[in-house]
């Protein structure tokens, strides 16, 4: 062992100690401990943040990987509803693809879809598994003469036959040939019987299947292959769609002028809901690179109005009610609408219902401001209950007067209260939003105070909308420019009718028997056919039949 006290406190004399010579012993100072310390913490700090930013380089490297595959799935996405708008479909090949020469390629550019000039035709189709009724035509009797001379004319026993499909049967029918007993000049040496009236000249189908396609398209908004699936199933009727389609192209100048005289009593009654919707029309247009046009609607106590337009701008309205119409329209707050204001002929009404779905709004997406907005939803609740309760009483003078002023007084608390919050620096930036609109168009959604026929929302509007946006949905729009402008006369057509109760089917088979009784074109009695211009007795012909019961009371 060494002996402590053979140590001496110089530490460079080297020390003896049972002959056992030691090296000089250095004693650390103060200051390098300390800095053995401090280093020490911070190699530790430093490795246990080596230790953190690995793990979080590990999760962004996983959460790279997850935003790559989902970036890539909506990649795809876009890819397929692409693919759907705009892509060829499967049924078509790339032109020129089954072309070998040069000169194939050329000619099939060229070449027309359709049957091609020249090609055996298969002719039309014969629809015979159909049921027939035969139907003989003659001249009357007092046709049966010369027109001349009055000799008679002698009957052939030969007919002249043709036939209409209708939905159900088909009609055999047989026209029966005269030849002239005299001399006449200038009479035809062999007369035929005329036959029924046709809606399409040389058109092998009834009224009662155009009345089927009419109302199946733009009435129950059924697609057009479906409907075509449907007579093939259950009626036996085989049809092409492109039959289908080319005869309601034939038949769209029909309805012209009753769309017409729809539009001028619809502006000329002063008051009116509005509203639109998108609507595809896929029609290559100059200066449009997508197919989304616009569904416009306006409505009034007997009308109902569609407009088809490529653009959402106010240019729609304006034109629509032109330079003359005076009222009041029910809309909700879209800026377009806002147009008519300057003009200072048409007030505008704004929509509650619009206005209480903002406030719905705040309380879904901020749950801090939930109470606000259901306090706001309560109000505008009260709104409406003091409204009902006066158009109830809207014959009554004194009942209507008190209800008049119970309404009065709370729309007064409702702007007060408006302004209250507005003041206050601390309210929520979404509420403060929400109370600003309220206040920018409160003179628009307290105007059906004044006027007790404007209701406080534009829903009547936007239910009008709903029968449309199922033909949307199921047949995803218009297929060319002439498909649109029928679309929005057999809406507004069809549309108007129901709001007079009348039964669509038996109105439309009148009218299309009258359009094939003048030559297949409107008759010239055209607007008698529209409700406002019929008296009671033939309105009363039109009418929906109504309901069976079982009540046999």
């Amino acid at each position: 062992m060494l002996d402590s006290r053979s140590f001496t406190e110089d530490p460079s004399v080297a020390v003896h100690s049972n002959s056992i010579t030691y090296p000089p012993f250095a004693h650390p100072s103060a200051t390098d401990c300390l800095n053995c310390a401090k280093l020490t913490k911070q190699v530790n700090m430093l490795r246990s943040e080596v230790g953190y930013w690995k793990s979080r380089h590990a999760k962004a490297i996983e959460r790279e990987v997850l935003l790559k595959q989902k970036v890539e799935e909506l990649k795809a996405k876009v890819r397929l509803r692409e693919r759907q708008l705009f892509g060829r479909k499967s049924e078509k090949g790339a032109k020129g693809q089954q072309c070998g020469t040069e000169q194939d390629k050329e000619n099939s550019k060229k070449r027309k879809r359709g049957q091609q000039p020249g090609s055996k035709g298969h002719g039309r189709r014969r629809h015979e598994n159909l049921p027939s009724k035969e139907e003989i035509w003659a001249l009357p009797d007092d046709e049966q003469v010369c027109p001349r001379c009055g000799l008679p004319l002698e009957p052939q026993g030969w007919t002249e036959d043709s036939e209409i499909v209708e939905v159900r049967h088909r009609r055999i029918i047989r026209r029966r040939h005269y030849r002239r007993t005299c001399t006449c000049p200038g009479v035809p040496q062999i007369i035929t019987a005329p036959g029924p009236a046709k809606l399409i000249p040389k058109g092998g189908y009834g009224i009662s299947f155009w009345v089927l396609i009419l109302l199946g398209k733009f009435l129950y908004q059924r697609p057009l292959c479906r409907i075509l699936t449907e007579l093939r199933d259950n009626h036996g009727l085989d049809i092409s769609p492109g039959t289908a389609t080319g005869g309601m192209e034939r038949l769209r100048p029909l309805f012209i002028p009753l769309y017409q005289e729809i539009v001028a009593r619809n502006v000329s009654e002063g008051r009116w809901h509005a509203d639109e919707t998108r609507w595809q029309v896929f029609a290559e247009m100059e200066e449009k690179e997508n197919p989304r046009w616009y569904l416009w609607i306006f409505c009034s106590k007997t009308t109902v109005v569609f407009r088809m337009e490529p653009t959402r701008s106010s240019d729609v309205p304006k034109d629509h009610f032109g330079e003359e119409a005076k009222g009041i329209l029910v809309v909700d707050r879209y800026s377009a609408y806002k147009v008519l204001l300057k003009q200072g002929r048409i007030l505008l009404a704004f929509c509650w219902a619009h206005v209480r779905r903002d406030f719905l709004a705040i309380a879904k997406d901020w749950p801090s401001e939930e109470k606000w907005a259901f306090e706001w939803i309560e109000n505008i609740r009260q709104l409406y209950v003091l409204n009902d309760a006066r158009l109830r009483v809207l014959d009554v003078p004194g009942a209507f007067d008190k209800a008049h002023t119970r309404l009065s007084e709370a729309i007064d608390k409702m702007a007060q209260e408006r302004d209250t919050q507005l003041k206050d620096p601390k309210l929520h930036i979404a509420c403060r939003k929400a109370l600003q609109s309220l206040d920018r168009h409160w003179s628009g959604l307290t105007l059906f105070v004044d006027y007790s026929e404007v209701p406080m929302d534009n829903n009547y509007g936007e239910r009008q909308l709903r029968n449309p946006v199922v033909g949307r949905k199921n047949y995803y729009g218009s297929g060319s420019f002439w498909s649109a402008a029928l679309t929005v006369m057999a809406f507004s057509l069809f549309q108007t009718l129901q709001i007079w109760n009348i039964n669509p089917m038996i109105w439309l088979t009148a009218y299309l028997e009258a359009c094939a009784g003048n030559g297949c074109r409107p008759p010239p009695d055209a607007e008698c056919f529209l409700p406002w211009n019929m008296d009671q007795e033939r309105l009363r012909l039109f009418t929906n039949p109504k309901p069976a019961t079982n009540d046999t009371s």
